[in-house]
């Protein structure tokens, strides 16, 4: 019995490849990609609206209807405690006319709403719209929750 042993390779004419196997491939299979994509819109899509609560106060209920707005206003909220927030980094009430000027878009005619909380101490709300009305701003809103009737 007689072998031969070559330089040819052998494997039947199969030149280049080992065993059999195949090459690897060389594309991206890019639909998982774009499941996992939609899957996250969908989910950003339902979460942001839910973000936009600032800080937590229990507001005054009113008969007052809702407001339309068409751009977001600076929100100044002010808590049980006393302690004050402009959107949603607390502040002294010294430094709420400093930090309006830096923020305010339209200058002295921005939409300002005050969210007081219910408990709030009245002089310190009352406060913080003295200094916004000292420092020349004129669109001062109040914010309430509707009342519900039971």
């Amino acid at each position: 019995m007689g072998m031969s042993v070559g330089s040819s390779g052998g494997g039947g004419g199969r030149r280049g490849r080992r065993g059999g196997r195949k090459a690897p491939m060389s594309e991206i299979n890019v639909t998982p990609l774009v499941d996992v994509m939609l899957v996250l819109l969908i989910i950003f899509m339902v979460a942001a609206p839910m973000m936009t609560v600032g800080v937590p106060l229990d507001l005054p209920k009113t008969g007052a209807k809702a407001l339309n707005s068409e751009t977001q206003p600076i929100t100044v909220s002010i808590k049980a405690d006393g302690s004050v927030f402009l959107q949603e980094t607390p502040i002294s009430t010294d430094e709420i006319a400093a930090k309006l000027a830096a923020i305010a878009t339209t200058g002295y005619t921005e939409r300002i709403f005050v969210r007081g909380d219910g408990a709030a101490p009245y002089g310190v709300i009352a406060d913080v719209m003295a200094r916004m009305q000292t420092a020349g701003y004129t669109n001062i809103g109040l914010v309430t929750e509707q009342k519900t009737d039971n």
